[in-house]
């Protein structure tokens, strides 16, 4: 939490309209608006957007928005972090390729846009209001599980025809597929945080189609592929491995038929380092041309809908997780502050936010901190950001159910919890978790589909 230093605002010489970019940006009536469209505003972001259209082109600590815009207000860091998320959204801008507002690591933020003034001149002072501070929300990742982990099908899916060639063994039902945790030849750590970034990321990936029941288990649990493939409902077994030598990436992915041994596809990757996320974008879809499902357009593009283009951020989010799941003190310290380094690379990173809100919760459930109170609202703060970053990820509600249950209060998390798996049918984290509220509330019988 920071106070802001400065208790008056000086007036500044600004017009009444300011043309930022392609926007008309009217302070007086918190709007923004560009062909014909119309964006409302808060106060406060209005202010922060002004103190950087005052210094166009020129990088702005976090220290001087925060006193311009919370003037003598005890304010968190991330409230200001919440209010570049919302202006970016109302600009429709990409924190990678910015046209508008650019983060400046370490140093602040920069508006890049043109601005100049469009009809008259006026005085007007940053809005002097008394600050509220924005609650941050927080998404989780996918690894992010219940002690058991597993991925399963509780086969809640609709029936639907299936498209595709070869014997099917039951017609009536989606084909089942087991995602094997990809393997490495070495031990380098960035070529493992990789690795289980893919198994993770095609789990989440595949079981937003409903046309696919999906089973695996969670990359960072340690269970071999043997786990997985033994499972007599599996009648696909997704596999492969990862290997990087320098700056380019080799990876290997095989589609088999588990009763035949038949291998139907494999594919091999060699691409740069930088093309990681490119060749997660074609995995999902590939595996789903080759399945005897029927998947719409739709939900091919929401497979390729990535959580960050940001490499290192990945990273750094693969290895909290990684610390996270030890469910040790040291290691949940260490997990927090790989989490923070990712949101300080991509703030819009909403799984990290929620990896980061469950390193408070851990603190809570644990007894690891002597501010148990506070470590339980940073989590909730932390949680609720990141749905409000990206609503339309399973992983953000699930980490608000669960530290909603840390609270307890069952209702609500049962409530986010029907959301994420009605959203994605194979979440399985959503039904073990599901099913553990259900069973705590005194409804076993509930707890099973």
């Amino acid at each position: 939490m920071r106070m802001s230093t400065a208790t008056e605002v000086r007036v500044v010489p600004l017009p009444s309209r300011l043309q930022v970019g392609e926007w008309i940006l009217e302070p007086d009536l918190n709007q923004l608006s560009s062909a014909g469209k119309t964006v409302k505003v808060e106060p406060k972001s209005m202010a922060v957007l002004l103190c950087l259209a005052r210094r166009a082109g020129e990088v702005v600590s976090r220290e001087t928005l925060l006193a311009e815009a919370w003037p003598g207000v005890v304010v968190s860091d991330d409230s200001l972090t919440q209010v570049i998320i919302k202006l970016r959204k109302a600009f429709e801008d990409d924190p990678d390729r910015p046209v508008y507002i650019q983060t400046v690591t370490k140093r602040g933020y920069r508006l890049v846009a043109s601005v100049s003034p469009t009809v008259d001149k006026r005085p007007l002072a940053v809005p002097r209001r008394s600050a509220l501070a924005y609650w941050i929300a927080g998404g989780c990742g996918l690894a992010l599980l219940l002690a058991s982990g597993v991925w399963w099908s509780a086969n809640r899916h609709a029936t639907r025809p299936l498209l595709g060639a070869g014997p099917v063994a039951d017609l009536a039902q989606p084909p089942t597929v087991a995602i094997l945790p990809f393997e490495t030849l070495g031990k380098d750590g960035q070529e493992l945080a990789l690795a289980r970034g893919i198994t993770a990321d095609l789990l989440t990936d595949l079981a937003k189609s409903p046309g696919l029941a999906i089973i695996g288990f969670s990359p960072l649990e340690g269970r071999s592929g043997s786990d997985i493939s033994s499972r007599p409902e599996a009648r696909y077994l997704v596999s492969g491995m990862v290997q990087r030598i320098d700056d380019r990436l080799h990876v290997h992915i095989y589609l088999t038929e588990q009763n035949t041994g038949r291998q139907l596809w494999s594919e091999r990757f060699d691409r740069s380092v930088g093309e990681f996320f490119a060749i997660q974008d074609e995995l999902g879809p590939k595996i789903v041309h080759m399945l005897p499902a029927k998947v719409s357009e739709a939900e091919l593009r929401r497979m390729a809908q990535r959580h960050t283009r940001n490499l290192q951020a990945y990273e750094y989010f693969q290895h909290g997780q990684a610390a996270l799941l030890t469910r040790q003190s040291s290691e949940n310290a260490t997990a927090r502050e790989m989490f923070r380094r990712a949101i300080e690379l991509d703030t819009t990173f909403a799984r990290a936010y929620s990896g980061l809100a469950l390193t408070y919760a851990a603190d809570y459930r644990n007894r690891w901190t002597a501010d148990s109170a506070g470590a339980l609202n940073r989590a909730f703060e932390l949680a609720r950001t990141a749905n409000e970053i990206n609503p339309d990820v399973p992983e953000t509600y699930w980490a608000l159910a669960y530290v909603h249950v840390q609270r307890r209060q069952h209702e609500q998390a049962l409530e986010y919890l029907e959301k994420a798996t009605s959203m994605y049918p194979s979440f399985a984290d959503g039904y073990a978790l599901m099913a553990s509220v259900k069973t705590y509330a005194g409804q076993p019988a509930a707890a099973i589909p």
